[in-house]
């Protein structure tokens, strides 16, 4: 295994162990400047992961972290790009939908990915350069790697002629964009199914084939989106720029998304 995707995951349980600890407890939260949610999960799983990450000499982008000046990012052919807790509404709902996300991004794409699920104690990650995605249900937050190469069973995207289409979306409230593409959809003959899921989790159910698509036509910021890229690349799934038909980009000047839509 890449080490780097190596010290990802390792990264990722130890920072799922905290953020469940946290869970567990009755947890105070803090509104950010942006009106977001923060809690001492965030907080905690942020410092493990940099002690993590530090020794790597690869420098960090993380949604806890102060950012870096884009005239000294420009310059970083790699980077990781993290968030400690994806999902944070999620984990204060205390509904188990939220994830721990890390990317490495080099020259604006991401090659590797890992997204972890404390709640459930489920590890997707992905190679983009093996072309290899795999997810794996895990007993303990103390897994070895040896245990994860063992267990770990191939992402698996659906055929991309399934019929009925099944659209990741929220089922309560979708945009009117998302209201237009699905329209569109069944205007081209389909059957429409919505399926739902907090967090970076939308990605893992198009790499791991129940979904076939996830458009997303709402803000997201590049730690919310790196590493579920990684991961559907990883399998042949493509996060398209609704700007610019092309793949996603990071560590752009801003960190903002564009909408985009993942897909076969």
């Amino acid at each position: 295994m890449n080490s780097n995707l190596k010290t990802a995951i390792e990264a990722s349980l130890k920072a799922g162990e905290v953020i469940m600890q946290v869970y567990d407890t009755a947890f105070n939260v803090e509104l950010k400047d942006d009106k977001s949610p923060l809690t001492e999960a965030d907080k905690k799983a942020n410092d493990i992961i940099n002690s993590f990450l530090i020794p790597s000499e690869i420098p960090i982008i993380s949604e806890e972290n102060k950012q870096t000046d884009y005239q000294v990012r420009k310059t970083w052919e790699t980077c990781w790009i993290v968030d400690p807790v994806d999902g944070t509404k999620e984990f204060i709902k205390r509904n188990g939908e939220f994830t721990v996300n890390i990317a490495l991004v080099t020259n604006g794409k991401p090659v590797l990915g890992v997204i972890y699920v404390p709640a459930v104690k489920t590890l997707y990650y992905g190679d983009v350069t093996n072309n290899e995605g795999f997810k794996v249900e895990l007993e303990d937050h103390n897994t070895s790697i040896a245990y994860i190469l063992e267990h770990a069973e191939a992402l698996q995207p659906k055929d991309s002629n399934s019929n009925p289409v099944q659209v990741v979306g929220s089922r309560s409230h979708m945009s009117q964009d998302t209201l237009d593409f699905v329209e569109t959809l069944k205007a081209n003959g389909s059957d429409v199914e919505i399926v739902s899921k907090g967090s970076s989790l939308k990605f893992c159910l198009v790499a791991e084939g129940n979904a076939d698509v996830y458009p997303r036509f709402a803000p997201t910021m590049e730690w919310d989106t790196a590493a579920g890229q990684a991961i559907c690349n990883a399998v042949g799934v493509e996060v398209i720029s609704k700007e610019t038909d092309q793949a996603l980009l990071y560590n752009k000047e801003n960190l903002l998304n564009p909408f985009f839509l993942v897909t076969l």
